[in-house]
């Protein structure tokens, strides 16, 4: 019989705290993203998102919430996630190279003004980088959120929003809650009695 490691549940929250308490000093980034973001769309651009796995996950929370409603009425926000078209994520894949897969999106679609979200625990998914840099010779802002090293992306954003941890789990739960501040702070700019 294998006999399995005992999970601390109680140390596994506790780290969950701790990551939260540091998460704090990523506001001064976290604000100037949301100024970003604000500023494109009153301008009639647009936010993209893309991500890998979990990291794709955020992105299409964020781009959702814009789309949809975060807390509070107002008109619709243009968000588009890269990941959700299967159809175009599976024929640049299959007729390129799944490294282009979002950047090739971009430089169809993406314009002067625009706002990327990018999302890699790692700051090293190549395709991420990819549209990073396809987003960056359009025009579009780049914003990544990513771990504490920042990885290759860090040097290749306008704004980097660097989780202080290693772990990838922990990385994408501070992302979910970044995406939630992001979130409030775009939408309080919108916000309308009349929205729709």
């Amino acid at each position: 019989m294998t006999k399995h490691p005992t999970i601390d549940v109680k140390q596994m929250l506790r780290e969950r705290a701790d990551l939260f308490t540091r998460v704090a000093e990523m506001a001064p980034a976290v604000e100037q993203a949301a100024a970003v973001c604000i500023a494109a769309l009153r301008a009639g651009g647009t936010v993209w998102t893309c991500g890998n796995g979990g990291s794709a996950a955020e992105a299409q929370h964020f781009a959702a919430e814009l789309v949809g409603r975060y807390k509070r009425e107002r008109n619709a926000l243009r968000a588009v996630c890269l990941c959700d078209n299967i159809a175009t994520v599976t024929s640049v894949s299959n007729d390129y190279e799944f490294a282009d897969v979002f950047a090739r999106q971009l430089r169809g679609m993406a314009r002067r003004g625009d706002v990327l979200l990018a999302f890699t625990t790692s700051g090293n998914s190549e395709n991420v980088l990819r549209a990073s840099a396809a987003a960056r010779e359009n025009g579009v802002t780049v914003v990544a959120l990513t771990g504490q090293s920042g990885g290759r992306i860090a040097g290749a954003c306008d704004i980097a929003i660097r989780v202080p941890d290693t772990d990838t789990p922990l990385i994408q739960e501070a992302h979910l809650a970044v995406v939630h501040v992001l979130c409030d702070l775009i939408e309080a700019a919108f916000a309308t009695p009349g929205g729709r």
